[in-house]
């Protein structure tokens, strides 16, 4: 197993100890905290009486009737309140233009914490949707086809973005980041060859065969006699998973041998993912608790996000079928300070090491889907993405203190050793609002009203856009299967969790739906 080596890029040094932080990211813009080692400390600002934010230009993109502002992400003419010693944070903060790739409610929400990072001058976001467009929170480029790596660098180079985010996992898969890279633009996001980790569920196995890494055991096919045949000698439950990428689609937990040939005979034979299925892997079916792991990779290290939560079923009590994510929270209860030890020891850390001895390297962010068995209480791989999780970004985004566009710097340049990150204390929840008929067909264009009263009709509430659009009159639309992220942070558990239904309840979307039960599992059962 080999695959071509990607270049890194030059780097630049980072003060490996720096930690940088908000003192209430919900609140004011202008009031921020900053914390650094011994050597350098910055007292409190509280700039709400002389927050000047600069913009550039008022544009109109694809019909999205709104005001496209960069905002700069540090209050202008302010005092800055300095301990002996230090300078003051504009004369030491490198400062920084960033691009996303994406548009939907994941790069919502890293643009949401980009914009909060006190290093970062603009946030753009090609091409974004509506609500990311009309929260202030980027400035959308719609236009601009994030699959012509040509134009994405021209854009780069006309705008002086010092740092690409890709988000979803299609461009990572064709190149993009390679392309980025090889341009000298620093990019937070794996190569190609990298990305197979995602793109390709048989390379993941055979890294984990080769470096000793816990997972389901397993069985590749490209017959759908043999892999009936192995089927029949395994009994049920058990999996089937089509190789490639099929849009959250290619899993099937087969609970009767019947069902698991139906989906060998649909992948292998009728071709419903085309060559995302011309090969499949059969698994073995796990019991046990799903969870969700991210850890930021520069080549070499990693270190661990918070913990998040997802539920992936579209109905409540998990049933139904599987989604790309219902609703999830952070931090996961189960997954304790020792656990998450572990899935760094022994997944995490073997793997970034493993793709690094292969000859590529992976740089981003690394999205585990675990499973910690019942009868062992052990984690072992299921799957692994190659970017944030959607909607696990936006519980993580609302709670990162740190600054994000600092840290993925830093993963750029293969400098995370020592680096740590700043989180708010309590928790976090998202409960996404999909459309009538998701994950199946479903109408576009329906009318989506109140968001604004929703985001205040309690504190610490946000609502990330998935799928939405402007109709001919300015007001928001659906025009996705997952739509709305509506987000709030809590002291507790509970509290997140009565803010954002208490949210969600004061949203007017007749042909919208959302599962009323997110958090269950962490919860007291009433």
């Amino acid at each position: 197993m080999s695959c071509t080596a990607c270049n890194l890029g030059a780097s630049v040094k980072l003060h490996s100890t720096t930690h940088l932080g908000f003192s209430d990211p919900f609140k004011s813009r202008g009031h921020y905290i900053f914390q650094k080692s011994s050597a350098f400390s910055v007292e409190p600002l509280n700039l709400s009486s002389t927050n000047h934010w600069a913009t550039r230009g008022f544009s109109q993109f694809h019909g999205f009737r709104s005001s496209h502002s960069v905002f700069r992400c540090v209050a202008e003419n302010s005092e800055v309140s300095v301990s002996a010693g230090a300078q003051k944070k504009s004369d030491s903060q490198e400062r920084v233009v960033v691009l996303v790739i994406g548009g939907g409610g994941r790069e919502h929400a890293l643009c949401y914490a980009l914009q909060r990072s006190p290093s970062c001058d603009a946030v753009f976001c090609a091409p974004g949707n509506a609500g990311i467009s009309n929260s202030g929170n980027a400035t959308c480029i719609s236009d601009l086809d994030i699959f012509d790596s040509a134009a994405v660098i021209s854009f780069c180079h006309k705008w002086d973005v010092g740092l690409v985010v890709v988000g979803p996992e299609a461009p990572l898969v064709s190149g993009l980041a390679n392309d980025l890279v090889k341009a000298g633009i620093p990019t937070f996001g794996p190569s190609a060859e990298a990305a197979a980790l995602e793109g390709s569920k048989n390379f993941m196995k055979h890294l984990c065969d080769k470096y000793e890494i816990p997972t389901a055991k397993y069985k590749t096919f490209t017959d759908p006699s043999a892999a009936k045949q192995y089927v029949q000698e395994q009994g049920a439950p058990i999996v089937i998973k089509a190789d490639g990428l099929a849009a959250g689609k290619g899993v099937v937990v087969a609970m009767t041998v019947e069902e698991a040939h139906e989906a060998v005979e649909s992948m292998l034979v009728k071709g419903i993912f085309g060559s995302a299925g011309c090969r499949v892997i059969v698994e073995e079916f796990l019991e046990g608790e799903e969870v969700s792991f991210f850890a930021l990779v520069d080549g070499e290290d990693a270190i661990p996000l918070e913990s998040a939560q997802d539920h992936k079923r579209v109905g409540d009590g998990d049933t139904g079928p599987n989604t790309g994510g219902m609703g999830a929270y952070s931090p996961a209860p189960i997954l304790t300070e020792e656990l998450q030890s572990l899935v760094m020891k022994s997944i995490i850390i073997p793997t970034v090491k493993g793709m690094s001895a292969e000859g590529c390297k992976f740089v981003g962010v690394l999205y585990a889907g675990l499973m910690i068995e019942k009868k062992s209480g052990l984690p072992k791989l299921i799957e692994y993405n190659v970017r944030f999780g959607d909607p696990e970004c936006q519980v993580l985004m609302v709670r990162l203190e740190s600054d994000l566009a600092q840290v993925l710097l830093a993963a750029c340049r293969g400098q995370l050793s020592g680096v740590s990150l700043n989180w708010s204390p309590g928790s976090s929840m998202v409960v996404v609002m999909a459309n009538k008929g998701y994950p199946g067909a479903y109408e576009k264009g329906s009318l989506i009203r109140k968001l604004e009263e929703a985001e205040n009709v309690v504190p610490n509430v946000k609502i990330f856009h998935a799928g939405t659009a402007f109709d001919s009159e300015g007001y928001f639309i659906a025009t996705g299967g997952r739509v709305l992220g509506v987000t709030a942070k809590g002291s507790n558990l509970q509290e997140a969790r009565d803010k954002a239904y208490r949210a969600v309840e004061e949203i007017n979307w007749p042909r919208g739906f959302y599962r009323r039960d997110i958090g269950w599992r962490a919860l007291p059962q009433k």
